[in-house]
């Protein structure tokens, strides 16, 4: 096995386990396509996340740190078989030139932990993070056992690289960075809080083609509101995703 970094729970109180937030959550998302989440950093709440001090987020490319006349960052798989791998050179020249004593870094790939809401808080407590973004047939192991921290899937199905499952996993942890959204607690009300989906939501008008909102909702009653959105939550999640209860 080659040796590890150690990594310590970075920005973090041994009393509560919650983000000290004296700095930006740094992410650089090393990648060979860092135009692709231009557009996506560039808008809406990751956008206003960046000018609010509470994120910076770095595209790395992984070309910049190759050593040949081509830019090269992937070979044939020794042993034959289809496709190319990711040669390990670049990847730890990268890695090793962003990242820093309490940084956390992250495989995007197919064969890691189910991402989930859960992950995502854990995540949004760290202060440094660093996505290495796969692409072809995959990474050569020797960035996973000697660079890696935690490995991450967004889902049972392939893409065509990391850097989409990445923009994923990012978008999900800096909106629950405190002040992002706003107004407090507003990411506390989301599906997968708790365990449940969220209850169902709606706005005016009152009525359209025929429906209507629920009584409840316009009554003013407040207590009864909320036992109503509760027992709604409930029941939807029930319905819809009963694995979420199996696993509460």
């Amino acid at each position: 096995m080659w040796p590890r970094d150690s990594r310590s729970a970075a920005g973090m109180t041994p009393e509560s386990g919650q983000k000290v937030m004296n700095g930006p959550l740094q992410i650089d998302v090393i990648t060979i396509f860092p135009q692709m989440l231009a557009g996506f950093l560039g808008e809406s709440m990751l956008k206003r996340a960046v000018r609010m001090g509470k994120a910076d987020i770095r595209m790395v490319n992984l070309r910049d740190y190759t050593t040949d006349a081509h830019r090269t960052t992937d070979d044939r798989p020794y042993g034959g078989g289809p496709g190319m791998i990711m040669k390990p050179e670049p990847i730890f020249s990268a890695v090793e030139a962003v990242r820093g004593e309490k940084a956390r870094v992250i495989l995007m790939t197919p064969q890691g932990r189910r991402f989930d809401q859960a992950m995502a808080r854990e995540l949004s407590r760290e202060s440094h993070l660093v996505f290495i973004c796969g692409h072809y047939e995959g990474v050569d192991e020797r960035v996973r056992a000697a660079l890696v921290d935690d490995e991450i899937s967004i889902g049972d199905y392939v893409l065509t690289n990391g850097a989409l499952p990445a923009a994923v996993v990012i978008d999900a942890v800096v909106r629950l960075l405190p002040g992002v959204l706003g107004a407090e607690g507003a990411a506390e009300q989301d599906s997968f809080e708790g365990g449940l989906l969220e209850h169902e939501q709606y706005t005016r008008p009152a009525e359209f083609r025929g429906m209507r909102v629920p009584d409840v909702l316009v009554s003013g009653d407040h207590a009864e509101i909320a036992r109503w959105r509760e027992a709604r939550a409930q029941e939807r999640t029930l319905e819809r995703r009963p694995d979420l209860k199996k696993n509460k």
